[in-house]
């Protein structure tokens, strides 16, 4: 159980610096808001996985209100893109 930790945990962390590059690196804003969704999904699943190998559910509130926040972020960035095209 414990490689399975640690290769989860590689491979966020991997994914993670990724998601960190094209948030600074992007060469749109909306570039910049999707990493920022990505990574925000990825600190989701992180939780998630350690809530799961801890087999602690005290987590769970926590990963609803990241989720519902990550979500209004993403439909206020999406609706102001749309609204600046015009």
């Amino acid at each position: 159980m414990t490689a399975v930790a640690i290769t989860v945990t590689v491979i966020l962390a991997g994914a993670a610096l990724l998601a960190l590059v094209r948030a600074v690196r992007g060469p749109s804003i909306l570039d910049r808001a999707v990493a920022t969704d990505v990574l925000l999904a990825i600190i989701v699943a992180a939780i998630a996985a350690e809530a799961a190998y801890t087999r602690d559910a005290t987590a769970l509130p926590v990963l609803v209100v990241i989720s519902v926040l990550g979500f209004i972020s993403s439909v206020s960035v999406a609706r102001f893109a749309v609204r600046d095209g015009e």
